[in-house]
Formats: structure tokens, sequence, C-alpha cells
């Protein structure tokens, strides 16, 4: 007859549960994987089999009981250590629609809205033209596979402990935030210094010819202006987003490891 002790559950328990509140925390906030589209129990047999597959090999447990004080302690860190970096590869495509707004801003298209599943918010429509590049981008360059290698050396780099979550790994995070909405800017900055030269030659036109109705030819002016460069930048565009999702996942590890 085929028994089981409590001592060798406990065991079973803290080897998939801790591990799996890791990997699904960080499913539901990494982008791509965390998207709304996909069902939950998608999301949950997803974490629940990385899980599986990698928790055999992972470093020893804390001798202690899933459901005791310290258990629990434990899979809010682990919770919290999965958002972090989730959170940080989210940041990457934050900047991408950051970009997408202040062309759409520039553009004269702020009124032109979609509303956002991701977010249950309205987004502009350059703002979701640009995500979806970056989302078939970061596809095509295995990123999603990229973020969970990035996951499970985490799991080296940070071993499940009852450690509370350092103050240096938010602070580390808070940096990258920084840095990624600067990169949006850069992205947008050639779109938005050709326009601000064509506003200022519509201006200089009107100055001199206030016959030709600068304001009823502005804004066509101004979205073809901002159509051809968005279709010249785009072969530059992808490299662009390639680079920024190999920062995302260095920065992980390095998040990773400040939160240990």
């Amino acid at each position: 007859m085929f028994t089981v002790t409590y001592a060798q559950l406990n065991v079973w328990l803290t080897a998939f549960l801790w591990p799996f509140t890791r990997i699904a925390a960080l499913i539901a906030t990494a982008p791509v994987l965390g998207h709304t589209s996909i069902p939950a129990r998608v999301k949950i047999g997803l974490a629940a089999f990385i899980a599986l597959t990698v928790a055999p090999a992972l470093p020893a447990m804390p001798q202690a009981t899933v459901f005791s004080a310290n258990g629990v302690w434990i899979m809010i860190t682990q919770f919290l250590i999965g958002a972090a970096l989730g959170f940080t590869m989210q940041l990457v495509f934050t900047a991408v629609e950051m970009a997408g707004m202040v062309i759409g801003l520039q553009m004269g298209l702020g009124f032109a809205t979609f509303f956002d599943p991701s977010s249950n918010a309205s987004s502009q429509v350059i703002s979701s033209f640009l995500n979806m590049i970056a989302t078939l981008a970061f596809l095509a360059y295995n990123g999603h596979l990229q973020v969970m290698a990035a996951l499970i050396e985490s799991f080296q780099s940070v071993p499940i402990t009852s450690a509370i979550v350092g103050p240096p790994g938010l602070n580390t995070l808070v940096q990258w935030g920084g840095a990624i909405f600067t990169a949006g800017l850069l992205l947008s900055l050639p779109v938005v210094i050709a326009l601000l030269v064509a506003n200022l030659s519509l201006g200089i036109l009107n100055r001199a010819a206030p016959q030709i109705g600068v304001f009823q030819i502005g804004f066509s002016v101004t979205l073809l202006v901002g159509m051809l460069l968005l279709m010249l930048m785009l072969p530059n565009m992808i490299p662009f987003f390639a680079h920024l999702v190999e920062t995302g996942i260095d920065q992980m590890g390095r998040v990773a490891a400040a939160l240990h």
C-alpha cells in the first residue's frame, strides 16, 4: 500500500509551490505572456508546467512548512521577486508606448484613441501601432524564451529563502525605469524634431503669405510628415527595440541580484 507521510508531502509542496509563486507572478506581469487576452487557466498551467520542470534542479529549500508563518512569508517574497522581474521587462514596452504617445501628440493625433484591454484604458493609435510592432519583434527575437531563461537563472542568484527583499533591488528597478523612459524619448526624437521644423516652416509661411490659410493645411502637412518619418524609422526601430530587450534581460539579472 502506498503511503505518504506529512514530511514527504511538505517536501513536495515546498519544492513546487514556492517556485510556482515566483513564476506565476512573473507571467502575470511580463509583457505578452501577461496580456489579458491570454486566459488565466493558460497562465496558471504554464507556470505549473515550468515549476514542475525546474523544481528538481533548484537549490535546497528552507526548512519550513508551507502553511506556517515562515512558509507564507517565503511565498510573499517569491511573489514580490517575480513581479519585480516581470515589471522590469514590462517597462521596455511602456517606453515604446510613451514614444508613440509623444509622436501622436506632435502629429495631431492626440484625439485618435483605441481601447486598450491590457490596461482597461484608452491609448493613442500611434502607441497601439508601435506596441504591436514591438510585440511582433519581441516574439521574433524569442524574447519570451529569454525572459523565461532569465527567470530560471534567478533561482540560482536569488535562492528561495525567508530573507526580506532588499531595498537596493527596488532602487535598481526605479533607476531602470528612468533609463528606459529616456530611451523612449530618444525613439521619438527624430519625428519630434522633424515635426517641429515643419511647424516652424508653417509659421514662417503664415507670416509671409497669410492668404494661403496655414490652419487649413497645417494638420495635413504634419500628418503626412509624421507618417513618412514613421515609415523611414521602422527599419531602424526594430534593431533599437531588440537592443532594449537585450538590455532589459540583463537588467532582470541585476534587479534579481540586488533583491537578495
